[in-house]
């Protein structure tokens, strides 16, 4: 299974990939992208089966690249990991078709639990 990991801060990345192995969720590949719109194009160009991404992000916000990911036609599993969260948000990212939101700072369980369903 293909992950694409998409934060503008690079530590953020890493510290995801590594609460991903604490998970469990080990052996899979693992994409990284650094802005929204590289998470965008990345998807196009990578075809993930997993998206986990990060809210506030230059050039393309997560939400901005969620939709334009579902105006395109494309349905990968997207979720987000945020250290942002307001109801709003949390309305928004559901109505946008996102499978989950993750509060940073988070631990492995939450990631387990979050993404149980949709990696299996």
């Amino acid at each position: 299974m293909r992950i694409l990991i998409a934060d503008d801060s690079r530590v953020m990345r890493q510290i995801v990939i590594r609460t991903l192995r604490q998970a469990g969720f080990e052996g899979h590949e693992l994409v990284e992208a650094a802005d929204g719109r590289q998470a965008h194009d990345a998807v196009q160009s990578e075809k993930p089966d997993l998206v986990v991404c990060d809210w506030n992000m230059p050039e393309m916000t997560g939400i901005q690249v969620l939709g334009a990911l579902r105006a395109a036609g494309n349905h990968v599993p997207f979720g987000f990991v945020t250290s942002e969260c307001t109801a709003e948000m949390q309305n928004a990212a559901e109505a946008a078709g996102a499978l989950f939101f993750i509060i940073k700072p988070f631990t492995p369980e939450r990631f387990k639990e979050a993404l149980s369903t949709v990696l299996g």
